[in-house]
């Protein structure tokens, strides 16, 4: 199993060492050469560690579940900082062994990080996934500033080599200025777009029905495929997470997430990646608590539906 630089006081919940005996683990992308505005993303992967350590025990007050005993923290990926091109090769075989141990949340990093994690899990599963995508930004540029690849065309890299199923491709809080086959991408190969204007005034489970229900509906259709969780922390209005390299404002709030991570907890995940924290530019750790609160509870999520699931036979 891959082993890489960890330091204990600064794991996530204070977790040991991720080993054969932690089913979930967590790691570190610590790149932002991909970035577009500010960077600082590179920092987002202790920023998130430390942020946890105010999460106590660990039980999630929702899933009464604390994920610590089956969770282990395999430190940062040792990638090169200059190249895009030098870090995906370098990256490939450092995530393959952590699949094959645990299942993982990835700490990024900018947003081109996803693009290598989903390569990855495409040949791992030996199938493409469903893929659930939180961003300000729709991420399904042809080109990033007239280079090939970046940041802001995962979305499109990934539909182009047929890393997921385009019609199980859900995006929620799209709501940067871009032209409209850009924004429509999405949904013109068949996936479902949710903006963030469209989900103005909506946090609880009742108000968000109409969202948690299409996700379902849609991979009930096509078999419950494995699905992928991409967050990036700006989906959030900039008042809930200012440290970001591209904030964008009319954002969702902490409960829009937190809500929707809640409700399709049950849901068939394979695993998750919380991207684009910049720290240098946040406020009170206000960013930082957030991502943390977001990772631990997809955690806690996959927990409670192990445990609903083996209850119910």
């Amino acid at each position: 199993m891959a082993s890489f630089a960890f330091l204990s006081h600064n794991a996530f919940l204070k977790a040991p060492a991720a080993s054969a005996q932690t089913p979930f683990a967590v790691a570190g992308i610590a790149w932002d050469g991909a970035v577009t505005n500010r960077p600082g993303a590179r920092f987002g992967p202790r920023a998130i560690r430390e942020a946890s350590h105010m999460l106590c025990d660990a039980q999630h007050p929702h899933f009464d579940v604390s994920p610590l005993d089956v969770l282990g923290d395999a430190g940062d990926l040792p990638l090169p900082n200059t190249s895009l091109a030098a870090m995906r090769s370098a990256m490939q075989p450092l995530v393959a062994p952590l699949l094959q141990a645990h299942h993982m949340c990835w700490l990024g990093g900018d947003h081109s990080v996803t693009l290598s994690l989903l390569r990855a899990y495409r040949q791992h599963l030996g199938r493409p996934l469903a893929v659930i995508h939180f961003d300000a930004h729709c991420d399904t540029w042809a080109t990033h500033f007239d280079e090939p690849s970046g940041h802001g065309t995962w979305v499109h890299e990934a539909m182009q080599e047929g890393l997921v199923i385009d019609a199980c491709f859900t995006q929620i809080g799209i709501r940067s200025s871009a032209g409209r086959e850009k924004r429509e991408y999405v949904s013109r190969r068949g996936g479902q777009i949710f903006t963030a204007r469209d989900l103005r005034g909506l946090e609880s489970p009742a108000q968000l029905s109409g969202v948690l229900s299409a996700v379902r509906e849609r991979l009930a259709a096509h078999g419950h495929p494995p699905v992928y969780l991409s967050l990036d922390i700006d989906c959030l209005d900039p008042a809930f997470a200012p440290g970001t390299g591209t904030p964008e404002p009319g954002g969702l709030s902490t409960n829009q997430v937190l809500t929707l991570l809640e409700e399709w907890a049950d849901l068939p995940f394979v695993g998750m990646d919380c991207v684009e924290v910049a720290p240098p530019y946040d406020h009170a750790e206000l960013t930082s608590q957030a991502a943390a609160a977001f990772v631990w509870t997809y955690l806690c999520g996959r927990l409670w539906a192990a445990g609903a699931r083996q209850a119910g036979g």
